[in-house]
């Protein structure tokens, strides 16, 4: 069981006083007071979309040793109690690919580029995290109507006043298994907390 520091007890006890996540399904619940733990945005009580059934399914990926794929280093580095891939640094790492080369020259951005190429690596049942860039996140859902990925969750939460919203947007437009919010804010801190809260939750079976 993991241990709590006094501060992020006393923290919860405000957030709780403040916002009333008690109705809330465990997962939603988990994922909600973690985000506005991480941000001290009451806001997002309401601005994020949940699906119990979706957060359940990343968790138990998660669980089960599954790829953890991120598009950031940034992101990466919030995740402190497993390992993750890191999409950019993945295609960064490697000698360029047609594919990698293809998509640059299309006019993707190299955080869409290396979701491409982390694509090609992890094609089945990773759970997808989306922080900073709304371009890596309409190209996992690109990726996902054209049948070359199959994620067991996508969290897209990434941040910006161009796209990010409309981004987010579609990946609930999707069907993919997903965690996102509606508004244009969001970014990594929030992403990694809400990564960490399927971390942590341990629902019962």
């Amino acid at each position: 069981m993991r241990t709590q520091h006094p501060i992020e007890v006393e923290s919860y006890r405000i957030l709780r006083a403040q916002v009333d996540t008690a109705r809330l399904p465990p997962g939603t619940r988990a994922v909600t007071e973690r985000v506005i733990h991480a941000s001290a945005d009451l806001d997002y009580a309401t601005d994020l979309v949940c699906d119990e059934d979706a957060l359940r399914a990343g968790q138990r990926a998660l669980a089960d040793g599954a790829p953890l794929v991120v598009d950031v280093q940034m992101l990466a580095a919030g995740i402190t109690s497993r390992p993750c891939v890191v999409a950019l640094e993945l295609a960064s790492a490697l000698a360029p690919t047609p594919e990698l080369t293809q998509g640059l020259t299309q006019g993707l951005t190299r955080c869409a580029a290396g979701i491409r190429v982390a694509a090609a690596e992890h094609p089945q049942g990773a759970v997808w995290a989306v922080g900073s860039a709304p371009s890596a996140l309409r190209e996992l859902i690109r990726l996902a109507a054209a049948g070359v990925l199959r994620p067991a969750l996508v969290i897209g939460l990434p941040v910006g006043f161009v796209d990010a919203a409309r981004a987010k947007a579609a990946l609930r437009d999707s069907g993919l298994p997903a965690l996102s919010n509606r508004s244009a804010k969001g970014g990594t801190a929030v992403t990694a907390a809400a990564v960490n809260a399927l971390l942590f939750w341990k629902p019962v079976r």
